[in-house]
């Protein structure tokens, strides 16, 4: 039988602190929730590598290092209120919940969202609110929000996202650009969302992220 708690402990010595990723509140969640439990059965065994584990046509579970390091820039705090885009089967909203005072996870995929509804009960996190609906739209009758994580990549943002964010608030995505992908912090002030370079990192683009087509005659 493997032992999950022992490979837990292995991927923060292996991959979440190495990657400079201190923060108590972040390891000590990490260290609590089972990533294997929000994955298939036939998956649970990839629940540790070191790369996304996919979960879909084009949508993954993000590699602990990145999902680590995203949460580390961004100062998470047990006051916030955070938006999860891309939630999957939960664990994403399961860790953020653990650090965070309440997470409302975004989840567009009818199968996943049931499953991840129904694995963060029986998990009893409480303070978390799922909202069905298309990613790129957030759920904006829950916020405005601390702080948005999205769980994948993106070619640019949606304004109908950025409104979403609170006035100080930061979000933090992975951008594909040239097809190499950039973890990027982005810092809301008047209005208007400042970017900051975080890390090298990788996923596929998520449903509603992509940039828009131009065409020339």
């Amino acid at each position: 039988m493997a032992d999950y708690a022992q490979r837990r402990k292995n991927m923060i010595d292996t991959q979440v602190r190495p990657a400079d990723v201190t923060k108590y509140p972040i390891i000590a969640a990490m260290l609590k929730i089972p990533r294997e439990v929000y994955l298939p059965s036939d998956r649970s065994e990839a629940a540790y590598i070191s790369e996304n584990v996919a979960i879909g046509p084009g949508r993954v579970m993000l590699e602990p290092r990145t999902f680590s390091k995203m949460l580390d820039w961004m100062g998470m705090s047990s006051d916030m209120l955070v938006l999860d885009i891309g939630c999957g089967y939960g664990y994403s909203a399961a860790v953020i919940a653990e650090i965070a005072e309440a997470v409302v996870a975004v989840e567009e995929d009818d199968a996943l969202a049931s499953e991840a509804e129904t694995l963060l009960s029986e998990q009893g996190v409480d303070n978390v609110v799922l909202h069905r609906g298309p990613l790129a739209e957030g759920a904006p009758e829950h916020g405005p929000y601390d702080a948005i994580v999205v769980e994948g990549a993106v070619e640019q943002v949606p304004q109908t996202l950025i409104d979403q964010l609170k006035d100080g608030g930061r979000i933090a995505c992975v951008f594909e650009e040239d097809r190499l992908g950039v973890a990027r912090i982005g810092y809301k002030l008047d209005g208007h969302v400042t970017w900051r370079f975080g890390f090298n990192a990788g996923a596929p683009v998520l449903p509603g992220f992509e940039k828009k087509k131009s065409f020339a005659l």
